[in-house]
């Protein structure tokens, strides 16, 4: 079956992927006693960064909208209060 790789939602510089890596394969080791290489790591990474990290994109956008939708609420509500009559 030929399943097509969904497009990363963000991209790390090359250091940030190493370190990255790195702490993929600290963690599996210390809590998992797993011993990866870089290239599983670095599959495990792309995995979060293809499956979940769209997931934690979406919701900062939501936050980030609500947070403009109020701030503008505000701007307007001083705005009125400002008109002359």
């Amino acid at each position: 079956m030929n399943k097509a790789k969904k497009s990363p939602i963000l991209t790390l510089t090359p250091e940030q992927e190493r370190e990255a890596v790195a702490h993929i394969k600290r963690l599996l080791q210390d809590r998992f006693d797993l011993d990866l290489g870089s290239f599983e790591a670095l599959e495990v990474l792309e995995l979060f960064t293809r499956e979940i990290a769209p997931h934690y994109y979406n919701r900062a956008i939501f936050d980030a909208q609500a947070h403009l939708k109020e701030r503008f609420e505000s701007i307007e509500s001083d705005l009125w209060a400002l008109e002359k009559h």
